[in-house]
């Protein structure tokens, strides 16, 4: 677990260096994406928009480790609207996606009811370098990550499925929550079969690390 605060501009311009994709084009400013980070927050709060960090940047309050070139929040469609400094590009009834001074923002909607559970049962503010920000919990992100699985499957988006479960694996390894309180509420939220595929999924991380098992976990 994290000790010292997280710069999120950090993480962004390390997840953008680092990522090859990114090698043939200019360099971004680390001190300018900083300030697009800090702009961003600042904006979030003049207009009082209720919102939880989820996504990768939320993951490093907990686990470290893990590269990142977007912000991932929970906003209500209502709250978006407040925010035409977000130029949207894609949008849906669940997600929405747009680029905030050239910060990919990807924007889970609370039209979704898990969304609106998470943002409502499972957030809680952290500290982070920029600011304090309502960042969804250990079982919030467990949730979020699952949810997501089934259909990345479907699409057969195996880049993302290892990235998902490698992170549940993490959380479920690092905080052992109770794994069957978050599947019966994850059940109210999906499909008959995907809760089947689900907790196949838990099963076969479970079984991935169960050698360790006697090591001490930490609290969430």
């Amino acid at each position: 677990m994290n000790t010292s605060p997280v710069a999120i501009g950090e993480v962004i311009l390390n997840g953008v260096v680092f990522d090859f994709k990114n090698w043939d084009k200019t360099r971004m400013n680390g001190d300018n994406l900083a300030n697009t980070v800090a702009r961003l927050f600042v904006l979030l709060n003049e207009r009082q928009i209720d919102f939880t960090l989820v996504g990768g940047v939320a993951l490093l309050q907990y686990v470290e480790g893990r590269n990142t070139q977007d912000i991932d929040l929970i906003l209500a469609l209502s709250s978006l609207e407040r925010l035409p400094e977000i130029q949207l590009n894609q949008q849906n009834d669940n997600f929405a996606r747009g680029d905030f001074e050239g910060l990919q923002i990807d924007i889970l909607l609370t039209q979704n009811p898990l969304f609106a559970r998470v943002q409502l049962a499972h957030a809680a503010s952290r500290v982070f370098a920029e600011q304090t920000i309502q960042t969804a919990t250990v079982t919030g992100l467990i949730l979020l990550k699952l949810y997501a699985l089934p259909s990345l499957y479907r699409q057969g988006d195996f880049t993302r499925v290892g990235l998902y479960e490698n992170d549940v694996a993490t959380l479920l390894y690092a905080y052992r929550p109770d794994v069957e309180a978050i599947l019966s509420e994850l059940a109210a939220y999906v499909s008959d079969t995907d809760m089947q595929e689900i907790r196949s999924i838990v099963a076969d991380l479970q079984t991935r690390f169960s050698r360790f098992t006697n090591s001490s976990p930490l609290a969430e």
